[in-house]
């Protein structure tokens, strides 16, 4: 996918502690420029998402602006409850150390059309906490074998922030073929949505009653 325009991405992030320099890189595709925003974290100008860099993301997305802009959460906590809460949030995630800066380009432009990337150690964390409930991998189990082979290809891909379009061109499936098996999905996994229904994919629902 790429982006009708260059993005502008406001970093929220303490003074020295942003690991990429060098990114954007000149040639992305995706990325014009990054601007940061000092703590609070109040926006000094307009950015099409926001990084934020956090010990805490469930604190930092608690600030007013965090409701207006897309956000990506980077940060070293790999639990999953808070995972989950920033998820749930409709924030990316990507655990420190568990991604490069082209995954990161892809979560921005992703961020702007409604996609909310997980890195694999959040995915990872999230399967894993599931199975530590009783009964969570049976459950796991259970809920997968509703989805055809195809479904399951599909759900693996969605869950880690990819959109209808990039998953035709994985699969060689066209995007209206896409589209279609995730309303199955939808109806088999009784989920409101591509949130709802990766969180139920990846075990994080139970875990919050859902």
């Amino acid at each position: 996918m790429r982006a009708s325009r260059k993005l502008t991405v406001a970093l929220a992030c303490p003074e020295g502690a942003w690991p990429h320099p060098d990114w954007p890189a000149p040639d992305d595709p995706y990325v014009e420029r990054v601007v940061p925003w000092a703590a609070p974290f109040a926006p000094g100008e307009d950015a099409d998402v926001v990084i934020l860099c956090c010990e805490d993301p469930s604190a930092a997305l608690r600030q007013p602006w965090a409701a207006d802009v897309p956000v990506i959460v980077i940060s070293p906590r790999r639990d999953i409850e808070t995972i989950v809460e920033v998820f749930r949030g409709g924030a990316g995630y990507l655990v420190e150390g568990d991604y490069c800066t082209c995954m990161l380009s892809s979560a921005v432009v992703g961020a702007t059309v409604g996609h909310t990337y997980l890195s694999p150690a959040a995915c990872a964390a999230l399967r894993e906490g599931a199975r530590r409930l009783p009964s969570g991998g049976e459950a796991m189990e259970r809920l997968r074998a509703l989805l055809s082979p195809r479904e399951r290809q599909i759900m693996e891909l969605l869950s880690t922030g990819l959109g209808a379009q990039e998953i035709g061109l994985r699969l060689r499936l066209s995007e209206k073929t896409v589209r279609n098996n995730l309303s199955n999905i939808y109806a088999k996994l009784d989920a409101r949505g591509s949130t709802d229904a990766v969180l139920r994919w990846l075990g994080a629902a139970p875990v919050l009653r859902i």
